[in-house]
Order: structure tokens, then C-alpha cells, then sequence
């Protein structure tokens, strides 16, 4: 049966980050028995060795990992506050993560949960340093040691603009981890990473179809502290990073820093504030950098909202040539009260976690109505209309488990959406006639290869079935399904109340008391599992074909 959790007000999940090493060691007790015994840390969960950076490829280039103290004379963990010109993007293609972090350095007090400051190279530096991420409903803490890959002593990933600061390639190290190399994060969604960095919860709005009322949507969003990043589709593989003539980048992950209204002539004007985390390539149409319109502008006006700019890849354009050039924007709510757009309001939550089982719940989508039926079926109960109305407002997203994890097996994203009913009385899981006999109510609006898909809903009070599908039938994954809604709402897994007279599990063994074949074990699960003490059917295989052979 899948986990289910049902929490209230402000955050979701557990607050307290959960240690990852295989050892069971925190960052403080691997930290002190390195100052103890005078040595650097030397990570074996991720050590320096060429599986680390890539999985699918030999290293082009000889690679020698440095600590910083190898690098330069003075290093620093940070140099006055962090900032977003302290990331410049290196050979590997993530700038959807640098552009997250980048919209991460302007929330000073989220950065300070992912970033902790009690790491330094100075009194207490013993080659190791922790960074805190949402993952899967719950925070980890994230250990590296400070080995970072260089070509004559210059480091090829990610890194600061200052050569002497190591926050940033520190972080992308830890992200790297988590994931099980630095090249499982190539190419990805900006939000996937916002969302990793705060636990809250993402929009996608397309530029040429969004509300009206976008910008305003958009400055709300940004006076609340949510995060957000925009970029131009491409329409095959030869447009990736293309250059238009306007001197925007195609396929390129851009974040967004500021939106402004100004006066010219009298006239409003709307202003977003976009940066490019590649730091060189900028926009050259209107209101770019010393672009005539600004000529038009008052001083005082001008010194206001030119004062926290920079010339590095940061640029203004106005509002609707931005929705003209851009396609997509990404908002990450950083926390469910942040949804609403008049008033902030705490958000119920649940949350499911589930799987899509080939032969058994991987349905695949409504095209596919001999299985649709089969995949998980969840009912929602919406009960209390809104204070302000007579609907109910629902937000529901369904995250894919680990498929960066597990590209390496040659498995990435699955294409993923879900469609909600007007839900029969019983609590039975609905068979095939029902799918075939009573249309959607509402459904996600599109299916896509992206971890995670979100959509917003204003509905009648009542009874309602959601169904989260892959699009084609027999594909395999673990998912988590978050509603979200002003007031309580009552939800199950249809099919998960079945009761049955069952023993309770045994308890695990104490470590101190296991056989060596049993410690064998456990040391070969923590291998294969890594940061998230989680292992794919495939590992498992492999793990139990090793203990079969012996």
C-alpha cells in the first residue's frame, strides 16, 4: 500500500534534514573524527574517480581532482554574500540548475537551509562540507568532500566568477551526488531544481496562452519570495543553444530577478528583469543594456531600478516583447500558503506515494481504455467551498521517483499526466465501463517528460477520482501524487483499505548483533542505494544475483 500523509498550514513533509552517508555518520560526526585524526575527508559514497562525472562516456579531457587549498592560495567557501554572479555555467549542459540557483541567491533565507554557514576552509576545515535538499517529501543532508574535477588547475563545472570562492561548485558537487553523477544533470526543468531547493510546489504557464493578467500573477510571485526561471522552445535538436538576433538563446534556461512598472511619457510600462547564467550572451532589443529608452526614463526613476543590476548576462526587457520571445515560465511557490493570489492562506495537504507496475497498474493514459482502469486511483473528497466562494480550489501534482538516477540504466523521464472524475459513491476502485461510460472533469493539460506535472483547479464541493498515468501502458515508475486545497479534503487510495490478518513485520537486526553475511549485505545495499536509500527493481536484481553466485 503507498504511504499516505495528510499535514496542514505552512510546509509539507519533514522539516528535519535526514543524513544520507552509508555509514550512517553526520556531517558534524565525519567533520570531527577528520579534525580528531588530522586528515581531509575523502568521500567513498562519491569519490573522485571518472564514474563520478559521467556514466555514458569515457573523460574527454584528463581530469585531475583538487581540493581548492590545491588551487589557489586563499580559498573561501563564500566571499561576502553570495550573489548570483557567483555562478558562471562550465562544460557540463545544466544551466536549468544554474539558473535555479541563481533565483535561490535572492532568497537569503532559503539559501541558508541549503547552504548551511557552519563550513568554512579556515579553524574548523577538514575537506568536507553538507548541503541540505527537498527530495521525494522529505529533506536530505548532503555530504561532499571538497575534491573538485580541474584541467591545469581550472575547474571545468560549475564555479564562481571569483577564483577563490567554492560555494557553487560545492553545491553542484552534492547536487551531482544525489543524483549518481555530475552527467545525470544534464538538460532539465529550472523547477525541478527550485522545487528541490524549497519543497514547495511549481507552475509552468506557456507565454502565448497565459492569463492576462501574467504579470501581475508574475510580480506577486516574486514579492512573496517564489523562484522563477523562463526559457524558448526549440523544435529539434539542432535550435539547442542557438543564438536568435535578438541576442536571446534557444532551449536555455534563463532565470527571472525582477519585474518593474516605469513611467515614459506618461505612460505605464511593464519591466522584467531576465539573466542568462551563461553571464555573455544578452537581449539587444529595447530597454537592453543603454538602449535609447531609457533616455526617457526619470533619473530618479532610472537609479531605482538600474541600482541592483549588473552587466553579466542580467538584462531588462519590456513585458510584452518577453512573452513575444520567451515561451515558458516557471514559478516555484516556495510554500503551499503562497498559492493564492489576494491573500495568503494556510493550504491543506496529502500526499501518496505510488507505483506503475507493468502487468499489474501501469495502465498507460484514457487512449489505452482496456488498462486505463488499472492504474492507481485516488478519491478526493472537496467538501467546504473557499471562504471567498462557492468552489473549491485544488492544486495536484505528480512527481516522478529518481529518473535521474536512473539514466545510467538507460531509463529518464517518463512521460506522465493525470485526469480527475466525478467520483461513484462506493469506494471501490472503478472498473473498465466506468472510464469508457463518464468523461473528465478536469485533467492535466498535457502529457509531458518531465518530473513533475502540476495543474490548478476551481471545483464544484463533491466527490471526485484522480488517476495519474504514463501515457503508454506497461512503463514502470514510483511517483508521488500532492494535493493541495484551501480547505480539508478527505482522500484515499481506492483499493488500499483491502484488511487482511497478517503478522506484524519482523524488526530488523541490531547492527552489533548481524553475521558477517548479513553485514556483507547491508554494506552492498548502501552501495547500490546512495544518497537516497532507495534501490531500482534492476539493482536489486543485480544485488541478489551477487548473493546467489557466492
Amino acid at each position: 500500500m503507498p504511504l499516505q500523509s495528510t499535514q496542514s498550514g505552512r510546509g509539507f513533509g519533514s522539516n528535519k534534514a535526514v543524513g544520507t552517508q552509508s555509514d550512517g555518520k553526520s556531517f558534524e560526526d565525519l567533520r570531527h573524527e577528520c579534525l580528531k585524526n588530522g586528515v581531509l575527508f575523502e568521500d567513498q559514497d562519491f569519490p573522485a574517480v571518472d564514474s563520478s562525472l559521467y556514466f555514458s562516456q569515457s573523460v574527454p579531457v584528463n581530469i585531475e581532482w583538487k581540493r581548492p587549498k590545491e588551487i589557489c592560495d586563499n580559498p573561501k567557501f563564500i566571499v561576502g554574500d553570495a550573489n548570483r554572479t557567483d555562478i558562471c555555467q562550465g562544460q557540463l549542459g545544466d544551466c536549468w540548475l544554474l539558473a535555479a540557483i541563481a533565483s535561490l541567491t535572492l532568497k537569503k533565507d532559503t539559501m541558508a537551509r541549503v547552504i548551511p554557514h557552519d563550513q568554512d576552509f579556515d579553524r574548523r576545515y577538514a575537506g568536507i562540507f553538507h548541503f541540505q535538499f527537498w527530495h521525494h517529501n522529505k529533506w536530505l543532508d548532503v555530504v561532499v568532500d571538497d575534491r573538485l574535477p580541474t584541467v591545469r588547475d581550472k575547474l571545468i563545472m560549475l564555479h564562481s566568477a571569483s577564483n577563490n570562492e567554492f560555494w557553487s561548485a560545492l553545491l553542484e558537487k552534492a547536487y551531482a551526488k544525489l543524483h549518481g553523477s555530475y552527467e545525470s544533470l544534464k538538460g532539465g526543468s529550472t523547477m525541478e531544481a527550485m522545487e528541490d531547493f524549497t519543497g514547495g510546489v511549481g507552475e509552468i504557464y506557456e507565454t502565448k496562452k497565459a492569463p492576462d493578467n501574467l504579470f501581475s500573477i508574475m510580480r506577486k510571485a516574486m514579492d512573496r519570495g517564489s523562484m522563477m526561471g523562463c526559457s524558448i522552445d526549440i523544435t529539434s535538436s539542432a535550435e539547442s543553444e542557438a543564438k536568435t538576433a535578438t541576442g536571446l538563446v534557444k532551449g536555455h534556461a534563463y532565470s527571472i530577478t525582477a519585474l518593474e512598472e516605469v513611467t515614459v511619457r506618461g505612460q505605464k510600462v511593464q519591466l522584467i528583469r531576465v539573466r542568462n547564467p551563461w553571464g555573455q550572451v544578452e537581449w539587444n532589443g529595447p530597454w537592453s543594456d543603454k538602449s535609447r529608452e531609457w533616455n526617457y526614463v526619470s533619473e530618479a526613476e532610472k537609479t531605482r531600478i538600474l541600482q541592483n543590476s549588473t552587466d553579466d548576462g542580467e538584462f531588462w526587457m519590456e513585458f510584452d516583447d518577453f512573452k513575444k520571445n520567451y515561451d515558458k515560465v516557471e514559478i516555484c511557490n516556495m510554500t503551499p500558503d503562497s498559492l493564492t493570489d489576494d491573500t495568503k492562506r494556510h493550504w491543506e495537504v496529502n500526499m501518496f506515494e505510488g507505483n506503475w507496475i507493468r502487468g499489474s497498474t501501469a495502465g498507460g493514459c484514457r487512449n489505452f481504455i482496456d488498462t486505463f482502469w488499472t492504474n492507481p486511483q485516488f478519491k478526493l473528497q472537496l467538501e467546504d467551498a473557499d471562504d471567498d466562494d462557492d468552489v473549491c480550489s485544488v492544486m495536484i501534482a505528480v512527481m516522478q521517483k529518481n529518473r535521474r538516477k536512473l539514466r545510467k540504466e538507460g531509463m529518464d523521464m517518463e512521460t506522465i499526466g493525470f485526469a480527475l472524475y466525478e467520483a461513484p459513491d462506493d469506494d471501490e476502485q472503478a472498473g473498465k465501463d466506468f472510464f469508457r461510460y463518464n468523461g473528465s472533469k478536469a485533467r492535466s493539460r498535457t502529457y509531458i517528460n518531465m518530473r513533475e506535472i502540476s495543474e490548478r483547479f476551481t471545483l464544484p464541493p463533491g466527490k471526485y477520482l484522480l488517476v495519474p498515468t504514463t501515457f503508454q501502458p506497461h512503463h514502470e515508475a514510483d511517483f508521488i501524487v500532492r494535493i493541495f486545497s484551501e480547505k480539508k479534503t478527505g482522500a484515499l487510495e481506492m483499493g488500499s483499505n483491502v484488511g487482511a490478518d497478517l503478522p506484524d513485520p519482523p524488526m530488523p537486526s541490531d547492527p552489533d548483533e548481524e553475521t558477517d553475511e548479513e553485514k556483507g549485505l547491508r554494506r552492498l545495499f548502501e552501495k547500490l542505494a546512495g544518497a537516497d536509500e532507495a534501490i531500482s527493481v534492476r539493482e536489486l536484481q543485480q544485488m541478489l544475483n551477487g548473493v546467489l553466485s557466492r
